[in-house]
């Protein structure tokens, strides 16, 4: 499992939060924790190794611009993630 970070241009508000979460959950079936942050410009997401330029797409597709993402490997911490 890795975690994702991704930087996303054009967020306003908590719809716009939804509309990037529900986006990322209906590409990534397996996508897990989804959380979009307006003011921060980003989506974290934990999930199994996913396309790069598949991630762009969904992102571009709902309206919003795509700037970049990072990931690393997840370590589970404890008894709730």
């Amino acid at each position: 499992m890795k975690k994702y970070t991704v930087k996303i241009d054009g967020m306003m508000c908590g719809m716009c939060e939804a509309h990037i979460n529900d986006a990322i959950r209906a590409a990534f079936p397996d996508a897990k924790k989804v959380k979009a942050s307006h003011s921060k410009g980003i989506a974290n997401f934990i999930s199994e190794e996913i396309d790069d330029n598949r991630l762009r797409e969904v992102i571009d597709a709902t309206g919003y611009t795509f700037v970049s993402a990072e990931s690393e490997e997840f370590v589970k911490k404890g008894l709730f993630w």
